[in-house]
């Protein structure tokens, strides 16, 4: 699965690296890349604002229960950040019609966690990190990918590749 931040979406994938599905996703209310020292360990009460990060990284994919008893799909447990179906928490947040537009700006309502679709959670999500597992790449938003993931930039590389064979 990849969550682009900046776009508000998930995608996910089959294991040929075919896209299955796609949906818009709530997000963390800061913007950022890290995940707060200490956060998974505090009551939701007391995070800071500037806290409410969705981290950028590479991470197995582990179903679980919150402590409500519902399934979520746990992207990293110890920061307590986990992508779940979209709960209507207050009425004031309007949560479904921010996820309903077309505008990424007004997806970052959550304390961190990735809410998605309940269609999509049920019917794509849940059912491919269960039969087959699944890593899930959240983009950065502060950082560029490279830096991130220590990846190269690839026309940087074929500049490099094209250039090795000329005298």
């Amino acid at each position: 699965a990849v969550i682009d931040k900046k776009a508000a979406r998930v995608s996910v994938f089959d294991r040929g690296g075919k896209l299955k599905s796609d949906a818009p996703i709530l997000l963390g209310k800061a913007i950022g890349d890290h995940t707060a020292p200490g956060v998974g360990n505090k009551p939701l009460s007391q995070i800071k604002e500037d806290e409410k990060t969705t981290p950028a990284g590479k991470f197995l994919a582990v179903p679980g229960k919150n402590n409500h008893g519902e399934d979520i799909i746990w992207i990293d447990y110890n920061a307590a950040v986990s992508m779940h179906r979209m709960r209507k928490v207050s009425a004031r947040e309007r949560r479904a019609e921010r996820m309903g537009t077309a505008d990424a700006s007004d997806n970052r309502i959550s304390n961190g966690c990735v809410n998605v679709p309940h269609a999509f959670y049920n019917k794509v999500l849940r059912p491919t990190v269960q039969r087959q597992g699944a890593y899930v790449y959240v983009l950065p938003e502060t950082r560029s990918p490279q830096q991130l993931f220590g990846s190269y930039d690839v026309a940087d590389k074929a500049v490099q590749v094209a250039g090795a064979g000329q005298p």
